[in-house]
């Protein structure tokens, strides 16, 4: 089997400085080997690493009900539930933590151990999280074992994108990498679900704990049974470590699994075409921690870094805070109960997520990005504008509140994490997206901790308008920074938008 030697492609095709000159554009632009797939052979690939967005979700859901079951005098079945506010707290945000710490590993290991071998590693410790948890005899072993759940949600939420996109078909790349933020939000209102039916049970939060132990299971041994993402083989070969033609051997062999029977004619010419186009951008040269911010490194990250950060900071985990708060006011019989009125938000984000995993493919990034983040900036200025003027119209602050919740999955929900597994260069791709990873959960805590103290301070309606002004300067960064990916392979994203 004949195989591009990278050195051939380096002298061939010259040093990228992120601009293509006219003579080397068609290599990027239209000699492109047919990318023949099967659709059900996709299926797995995705579904798999999914499985850990799923837990993610899973666990939202869950600990919103598990709190309450925490502190029941009568069916806690604990000798500790009489938890003060911190306690609580401790819960709720000790995954949190634990995906911050998860994050910054991932920075470490994921170019070495690779993002199949990551995502292993994320199953075991969702597993050790969930047993941890859900056995707990005291609080403290309780704690553990949620910062321990939550160290694999930051391996997962880091490995699962880029491992989707790099072994997804273009054609559908953005569909798959998206659908996992719909596994997410099915995760969450499965959460809820499972929560709302044990938390009357003796002992119900144990149970919901619990429940995360089979997906863990199922998801380990299916990404033990995947194949390793090409493209990080191939990032391997040009860079000289491990043996080329078994890295090359082993990464037609994992294209063909990944793509099914239609790829094995093709698969050794697409791999070189891959080889000849990572050489092409410069991906022969691995970077440096000072290189991440220079040149189209920092591109990568101001878009992914950028994105990941306004979609927390425009003020989505507030506007959820005042859901039930809203809904019972405008005289909804389900406000009351707070399970109730987060699967009913649950249900609306699925509904809009789906939606949007549908349409991507065809439309594009950049109009959902922004026509979704100007509906947040309509819907900000309502809700802020009911709790100023119109408190005595609660109709206005339940559309402000549903618009809310509907444009963000069409957007900031699934672009956000699609657009960082696809921006960042492959050589840059597991430390940049591990720091896009820990600017959004960091972000996530700044915003949860900052809430209150702000809201006594200005008052919801002046919180809200400035969540409002937020989301307008998000608007502008899309328009000016963010660059349409639709239809690019990974290698013609790096060479054309960076």
């Amino acid at each position: 089997m004949k195989f591009l030697d990278p050195k051939c492609c380096v002298q061939l095709f010259g040093k990228s400085s992120g601009e293509i000159s006219p003579e080397r554009e068609p290599l990027i632009k239209e000699n492109h080997v047919p990318e023949n797939y099967s659709v059900v052979a996709a299926i797995l690939p995705f579904l798999f690493p999914a499985l850990g967005g799923l837990l993610y979700g899973y666990e939202i859901g869950a600990t919103s009900c598990a709190t309450i079951s925490l502190q029941s005098p009568s069916l806690s079945g604990i000798s500790w539930y009489n938890l003060s506010s911190v306690d609580v707290g401790l819960v709720t945000s000790g995954s949190l933590y634990g995906a911050l710490f998860g994050s910054i590993v991932a920075f470490t290991i994921a170019d070495v151990i690779g993002r199949r071998k990551e995502l292993i590693l994320a199953a075991l410790l969702y597993l050790v999280g969930a047993l941890v948890t859900a056995l707990a005899p005291t609080y403290s072993v309780l704690i553990i074992g949620r910062v321990i759940y939550g160290v694999s949600v930051g391996l997962a939420m880091h490995a699962a994108p880029m491992y989707i996109a790099e072994t997804a078909p273009s054609p559908i790349r953005g569909q798959l990498v998206s659908l996992k933020e719909f596994f997410i939000v099915l995760g969450m209102v499965g959460g809820y679900g499972i929560g709302s039916l044990t938390v009357n049970v003796h002992s119900g939060w144990r149970y919901m704990y619990a429940t995360s132990v089979p997906l863990a299971v199922i998801m380990g041994i299916g990404m033990w049974w995947l194949p390793a993402s090409p493209r990080w083989l191939l990032l391997r070969v040009i860079q000289g470590k491990g043996n080329v033609e078994n890295q090359r051997e082993a990464a037609i062999k994992s294209l063909c699994c990944l793509r099914g029977p239609a790829f094995v004619d093709s698969a050794a010419e697409q791999v070189n075409e891959i080889l000849a186009e990572l050489t092409f951008v410069g991906e022969d040269k691995e970077v440096t921690f000072g290189e991440l911010f220079q040149g189209k490194c920092l591109k990568a990250l101001i878009i992914g870094g950028g994105l990941v950060l306004f979609q927390q900071i425009t003020g989505q985990p507030s506007v959820l805070y005042y859901a039930p708060s809203i809904l019972q006011t405008a005289g909804f019989s389900a406000a009351g109960d707070a399970t109730r009125v987060s699967i009913l938000l649950g249900l609306l984000k699925l509904i809009m997520t789906g939606v949007a995993v549908v349409v991507i493919d065809r439309l594009g990034r950049r109009p959902l990005l922004l026509g979704g983040v100007g509906g947040m900036v309509v819907s900000l200025f309502l809700l802020g504008s009911y709790y100023l003027f119109f408190s005595a119209s609660p109709v206005v602050a339940v559309v402000a509140l549903l618009l809310y919740v509907g444009c963000y999955q069409l957007s900031f929900g699934p672009i956000g994490w699609l657009m960082i597994s696809e921006i960042f260069p492959l050589k840059l791709r597991g430390r940049g997206l591990s720091l896009a990873v820990l600017v959004n959960f960091g972000a996530n805590a700044l915003v949860t901790f900052a809430f209150s103290p702000l809201k006594e301070l200005l008052g919801a309606g002046i919180l809200f308008c400035g969540f409002g002004v937020i989301c307008v300067l998000s608007l502008v960064f899309i328009f000016f920074i963010v660059p349409e990916t639709k239809g690019l392979t990974l290698e013609e994203i790096e060479a054309k938008c960076l």
